[in-house]
């Protein structure tokens, strides 16, 4: 096995999942706000490294996705984050889009990523930076005339590109092919979202195959097959599963080394009985592969709500971390129930 293949295998260990801590300088922003804490690069730093050191983190986490701020700043003792996630057990990662633009000559609200400029040079300089693995976003809209074929082709062939150079590089790429879930009314249900996760994950594949990306060497983040949150329809967890699983066994190689969904705005205790459930559809049709989480705000939520940047909240901020990443590790395993929400872990515990 290679020492891609290594690492990819490592970042979807049975019940670990990944925490995507690479908001933006903005988004973060954007969430401490409301909680009155204070916007600047310390307050940053404090929250992650608050993140990142909670006991047994490692224990359900597999790897941290970072993004450019984070990888270059120290803990509060002077240590290099990117090796305090080492120290925990996990692995660290590096987000590489650069963000989102209009599509040229695409359909409303369409968008492509961008960031494939100076990539090589980029990767070069976070694998010196301690970074194991990246990750690059693509989203894709549902509603009226979109997507369109030029939206699809486009995103998935950026997606193919970044991961040939990083696999190059010498990183491990997330392929995150997202389709977002707030699209209205009945353009989309959660057939159409299926049509659409389908045609998305066939192109993504093609486009990887056509570059020679080692499907071994690479995770897929992608999204569940859900309806549009404006949409008015409701779907239940197991339909969710049942539309999720059939699409990834129709379009997902067996030799991807694993699969890590994102939480795409999902609830905490939804995102956890949700792959939950698609865990049990996925062992009972015998899938190829892992299958995990990679969340953000559905891990994040709780903490830094009880944390609100004071020093005196870091123990529970930790316990409410722990928590959900307890969860979503057992719900990796098709081993969650709501019941155990009602459990909570002693304050600086990991298990």
């Amino acid at each position: 096995m290679s020492r891609l293949a290594e690492v990819a295998k490592a970042m979807v260990a049975p019940g670990k999942g990944i925490l995507a801590a690479d908001e933006s300088t903005g988004t973060a922003n954007k969430r401490f706000a409301p909680l009155d804490i204070p916007q600047n690069e310390e307050m940053r730093r404090k929250y992650r490294e608050m993140l990142f050191t909670t006991p047994g983190f490692g224990e359900y986490i597999s790897g941290v996705i970072l993004y450019d701020e984070t990888i270059r700043q120290n803990d509060s003792r002077g240590k290099p984050l990117a090796q305090v996630i080492a120290g925990a057990g996990a692995l660290p990662g590096i987000k590489l889009d650069t963000g989102t633009v209009a599509l040229a000559l695409g359909g409303p609200d369409e968008k492509v990523t961008e960031g494939l400029d100076g990539l090589a040079k980029r990767v070069d300089e976070y694998l010196k930076l301690g970074a194991k693995f990246a990750k690059w976003r693509a989203v894709i809209a549902i509603d009226d005339g979109i997507p369109t074929h030029r939206c699809i082709h486009a995103n998935a062939h950026a997606l193919a590109r970044y991961a040939a150079i990083c696999q190059a590089g010498g990183l491990v790429p997330i392929v995150e092919p997202e389709v977002l879930m707030d699209g209205e009314h009945s353009k989309h249900s959660l057939e159409r979202s299926f049509v659409i996760h389908e045609w998305t994950l066939k192109h993504v594949f093609e486009e990887l195959a056509s570059l020679d990306v080692r499907f071994e060497e690479m995770v897929l983040k992608p999204s569940m097959v859900i309806p549009g949150q404006r949409s008015g329809q409701k779907a239940s967890s197991r339909e969710i599963a049942e539309a999720t699983v059939t699409v990834l066994r129709r379009w997902v190689p067996a030799a991807v080394a694993g699969i890590a969904f994102l939480s795409g705005g999902q609830g905490n205790e939804e995102a956890s009985a949700n792959l939950n459930e698609i865990n049990r559809v996925a062992r009972a049709r015998s899938a190829p592969w892992p299958l995990t989480f990679s969340y953000g705000r559905a891990l994040q939520q709780p903490a830094i709500g009880a944390w609100r940047g004071d020093d005196a909240n870091v123990a529970a901020a930790q316990t409410a971390l722990a928590q959900r990443a307890r969860m979503n590790g057992l719900a990796s395993l098709g081993e969650y129930s709501p019941q155990l929400e009602k459990q909570p872990l002693l304050a600086g515990a990991g298990r």
